[in-house]
């Protein structure tokens, strides 16, 4: 019986096993056709999706959203009002073509402001935003400069604007500078309201019947040129733009499941500029929420209650550290694939503001997130407790201030020098009486001594000089004066008799 080789056999079944089962794979960017295009988030101010955003281009009618928003701030300043009658100026049909969008406003013609802002940003007429220029600044010049220095003023720094409606290849704008302008421009309500409206009706005026228009952004509205094949449930807003030199445009927004997206697309193909039967400037953008809709969604990546790091602060009790936490529950918005526990923290901390008292909720430091190498924002790091000073550390500090002055240096030294030359002094004073002291307790220990002797000498008994001479002869014989020896005896018995 031949046998069989089971490895090789199980190899091979790895294998096509393998092959079956789904790779993880990274997300794959959308495909898009238009020139240029941004996708952010209006939540967090992300950029989720960018092609050429940084390209300069022409931004055709979109020009009208910075118009928009210098007519909204005039009349939320008190400088206008959306009902008072505005007189068309005589120069109202400047710069217009034959064949351009217009709302065929003539000189003299009275309508309200308000109805000059919708024919503006809904119908997207060119005469309606040289009215709104005039009546906001002065004249179409003047209100140019208006639009440049609110495009400065918003961080754009590749934006030039040469007309209030658009028509000019002069204009000048990217995408992200578009996003910059249109992020601010719906923070106003009425702005907004004006550019989610669908169809609106112009009463009669003083030399014009009524008039109604349909919006031109056909991800809103299926009433308008391009048709019903647009448009897009979760859409909002904004404005649509379109020259032979810009290409089909679309500023937008939509909002699913929480997540609330802002898309710019540029330089998008169409029936005039490139014969084709759709419309890039809306199919890129569909596709570009679609996309963001599947594919992320918001995950909390940071808990406020969990602890950051550890600071060191000065003049504090107890232990003397701080333990900061996020400013709160931080959220991102993270393709479903990125593991959300991945993330990392690259954290600061503000050294002079770690000195207490610190009270509870200061911020002391900041982190900038970063999960799976995508740079996802800086958060704050606070204490959420109340840091109290010990009084101990603080006089500590206080003497050290003191002493680290030059002037106190300076008298510190002289202090001690004084201190030291008033100490030798004592010294040498107390080495003198020492020896002074010592020198006269010898002399005192001299003069006892010699009193002592002296009366010693005065107590002892005086010897008697012998009355007579004894001759040499005398002392050699030892006999010799007996006779005069016995006779000094008696003498000396007779005196003590007595």
């Amino acid at each position: 019986m031949k046998k069989i080789k089971l490895f090789p056999l199980i190899l091979i079944f790895c294998l096509v096993l393998s092959a079956w089962s789904p790779a993880a794979q990274a997300l794959d960017e959308p495909d898009l056709a238009v020139q240029a295009a941004v996708l952010a988030d209006l939540d967090s101010g992300r950029i989720i999706y960018s092609k050429n955003m940084d390209e300069q281009r022409s931004p055709a009618s979109l020009t009208k959203i910075m118009t928009g928003l210098l007519a909204i701030e005039a009349v939320e300043s008190g400088q206008c009002s959306m009902e008072e009658m505005v007189t068309a100026p005589a120069d109202c049909q400047a710069g217009m073509d034959s064949d351009s969008s217009n709302a065929s406003i003539v000189s003299g013609e009275e309508m309200s402001f308000g109805d000059y802002v919708k024919c503006a940003l809904i119908h997207s007429a060119n005469d309606a935003c040289n009215v709104i220029a005039v009546r906001v600044a002065g004249s179409i010049d003047a209100f140019v400069a208006k639009m440049n220095e609110r495009a400065a003023a918003l961080g754009c720094t590749n934006t030039s604007f040469a007309d209030p409606n658009g028509l000019s290849s002069s204009n000048k704008t990217t995408a992200y500078d578009l996003y910059l302008i249109t992020k601010e421009a719906i923070k106003h309500e009425e702005f907004m309201n004006i550019c989610n409206t669908t169809h609106f009706e112009v009463p009669a005026t003083n030399v014009n019947a009524a008039r109604s228009y349909d919006s031109s952004n056909a991800l809103i509205t299926p009433n308008g040129n391009y048709g019903s094949g647009y448009v897009y449930e979760y859409a909002a807003g904004v404005k649509t733009g379109y020259t032979r030199a810009a290409g089909y445009c679309l500023v937008s927004t939509a909002e699913k499941d929480g997540l609330r997206m802002l898309a710019v697309v540029l330089g998008g193909g169409g029936a005039l500029n490139t014969g084709a039967t759709t419309f890039d400037n809306f199919t890129d953008s569909i596709k570009l929420y679609n996309w963001v809709f599947d594919n992320f969604s918001y995950r909390q990546v940071i808990s406020a209650s969990d602890p950051v790091l550890k600071a060191t602060v000065q003049l504090a009790s107890g232990d003397g550290n701080a333990i900061l936490r996020a400013g709160g529950n931080v959220s991102l918005l993270l393709p479903n694939d990125v593991d959300e526990t991945a993330r990392q923290l690259e954290c600061t901390v503000f050294e002079d503001r770690l000195v207490a008292p610190i009270e509870a909720g200061t911020v002391l430091g900041q982190a900038v997130i970063t999960i799976d190498g995508v740079n996802y924002g800086t958060i704050d790091l606070v204490t959420n407790t109340k840091i109290e000073m010990s009084k101990t550390e603080f006089l500590k500090q206080r003497l050290g201030e003191i002493f680290d002055k030059g002037w106190v240096k300076a008298l510190i030294i002289i202090v001690a020098v004084l201190l030291l030359g008033y100490f030798a002094l004592v010294m040498r004073y107390r080495s003198l009486r020492r020896k002074h002291l010592k020198e006269k307790k010898q002399a005192e220990r001299r003069r006892r001594q010699e009193q002592e002797a002296l009366y010693r000498r005065e107590e002892k008994p005086a010897v008697k000089e012998p009355t007579q001479r004894i001759n040499r002869a005398e002392l050699e014989d030892p006999f010799a004066g007996i006779d005069d020896f016995d006779k000094i005896m008696r003498e000396y018995r007779g005196k003590n008799k007595e």
